[in-house]
């Protein structure tokens, strides 16, 4: 899934391997500390309420960082 070009979001990722959303965003620290492999936030968008910031419904698209 973070192969692909358009990314996908931690709960598309959650959803797929049945694993909890902190479990997901572990494994990213995880490939990078073991592996080098870097995930790069692709797209932010923020659902922001009135005086609210990450409302709900905000999510974060990740992809695999270009290698140079």
């Amino acid at each position: 899934m973070l192969r692909r070009p358009k990314g996908a979001t931690v709960g598309q990722i959650a959803e797929a391997t049945g694993w909890q959303a902190h479990t997901v965003r572990g494994f990213f620290a995880g490939l990078k500390r073991r592996n080098g492999i870097a995930v790069e936030a692709a797209e932010r968008v923020r659902q922001v309420g009135l005086g609210k910031e990450g409302a709900k419904g905000s999510y974060t698209v990740y992809r695999l960082a270009e290698v140079s």
